[in-house]
């Protein structure tokens, strides 16, 4: 949003932010939501990447399709932990996995 659309806004009585601002959420909880999301689109892009379905993913993690689908979409009932495992499940390493978590912190420190 340009300044004087800003300004012009808080002249009428409009409070401008993000979504972190309306919910109220923490600086820690805005950091798990961007690592959470990371990862969710990391697996998606990896999985594609490496030619493999949904299915098949999901075979080789003991789970099912609709699991995976879930993990991909972000999912609340999706942990941290079993994202993790799908990740290495792909192959990727550990500085993979590091550089994730970088670009996550990044995006949560810029709001």
């Amino acid at each position: 949003m340009d300044k004087k659309t800003e300004r012009r806004l808080r002249a009428a009585g409009w409070n401008i932010g993000d979504a972190a601002d309306f919910l109220e959420l923490t600086a820690e909880e805005v950091a798990f939501i961007e690592l959470k999301l990371a990862m969710s689109r990391s697996l998606r892009q990896q999985r594609e990447k490496q030619g493999i379905t949904q299915v098949a993913l999901a075979k080789l993690l003991g789970s099912s399709q609709s699991r995976v689908a879930k993990m991909e979409a972000g999912d609340s009932s999706v942990t941290i932990d079993l994202l993790m495992r799908a990740l290495l499940a792909l192959g990727l390493t550990k500085k993979e996995l590091s550089k994730i978590v970088a670009k996550a912190d990044q995006i949560a420190t810029s709001l």
